[in-house]
């Protein structure tokens, strides 16, 4: 897991440092945020010091209401030597107190023009995106008509050549070789290339290496993107029995979710490329409650139905 540190959420957020900087260096061990209400109130029975401490104008307004020895007191307690941070959102106007206690304590202090609500939501996601546990799998991951789809197959069956293809029709490669995938909650799976030497390169056997984003615009590539759909490429095997209808729901376990899986056997003559649009397509039609293949097996059943009722009336 990469360590965060105040000072990366800073950057992130473009946070205005008001004091404590000798602290900025922190690490920050959790996601989870707290807007101290209790604790302004003098309850620290349950306070977590190790997290992200934000403060609204709810908890400021009170605050005024406290005579200056509680003020004293209470913001001693808030600022420790392990507290990530202290955030005052809506750019309001900074305590004295909490800037005497940040210094004593180093703990940092800053300041956001964001709305208390927002700024949580933002620090959130940050923080959510760096704490996701994280893999790395060998394949190509590229987006085709907004679905994020991980080629995989063994080395040299031709999945690089196919995404080049794709890419020719006008869809978008995140990663080539190594995809990286976080895990943000479960079955919700971001795909990205984390290694700047590699970013927005394919290989081509036989061709070399190409820069895709310098021959076909940045259009053709993107940063990251959410994985739902694993297509498995592997050499035709004719004893082997390959789903014709669809009905097959085969899926992929990377980390602790799951997502579809189609296996796609690859001989000359087949247009994989054009195969795995047509797969992307279908994906978005079943998300959006229509399935060919079930459709397919109940109008078959209805008629097989039929056809038996008819002959019994014959009989």
């Amino acid at each position: 897991m990469k360590i965060v540190t105040t000072r990366d959420l800073i950057e992130k957020l473009d946070l205005e440092v008001i004091s404590g900087e000798k602290g900025l260096d922190r690490e920050i061990t959790t996601g989870e945020l707290s807007r101290p209400a209790l604790q302004l109130a003098g309850y620290f029975s349950h306070y977590t010091p190790q997290r992200v401490q934000i403060l609204g104008t709810s908890e400021l307004s009170f605050f005024k209401l406290l005579t200056a020895a509680e003020k004293r007191s209470r913001m001693g307690m808030l600022c420790t030597r392990i507290t990530p941070c202290i955030i005052v959102s809506r750019g309001l106007d900074i305590p004295n107190e909490l800037i005497e206690a940040s210094n004593k304590y180093d703990t940092p202090v800053l300041r956001s023009n964001s709305e208390t609500t927002k700024l949580m939501g933002f620090i959130t996601y940050h923080l959510q995106n760096m704490f996701a546990p994280t893999t790395s799998v060998h394949g190509v991951f590229i987006e085709v008509y907004g679905i994020g789809i991980l080629l995989t197959g063994e080395s040299g069956i031709g999945k690089s050549e196919i995404a080049l293809e794709l890419i020719k029709r006008g869809h978008r490669l995140i990663a080539d070789d190594r995809v990286d995938i976080r895990e943000l909650q479960k079955d919700y799976l971001i795909g990205t290339c984390e290694s700047p030497l590699i970013k927005h390169l394919l290989e081509i056997r036989g061709l070399g290496i190409i820069n895709v984003m310098t021959l076909f615009g940045t259009g053709a590539v993107r940063n990251e993107k959410r994985l739902q759909l694993n297509i498995h490429l592997e050499t035709w095997d004719e004893s082997k029995q390959y789903d014709r209808i669809g009905l097959n729901n085969e899926k992929q376990e990377i980390l602790n979710s799951k997502i579809e899986k189609k296996t796609i056997p690859v001989r000359p003559g087949r247009n994989v490329a054009i195969i795995i649009e047509s797969a992307a397509m279908n994906y978005r039609l079943n998300q959006m409650g229509t399935n060919t293949a079930k459709d397919f097996t109940s109008r078959l059943e209805q008629e097989i139905k039929r056809n038996n009722t008819e002959s019994s009336k014959g009989e």
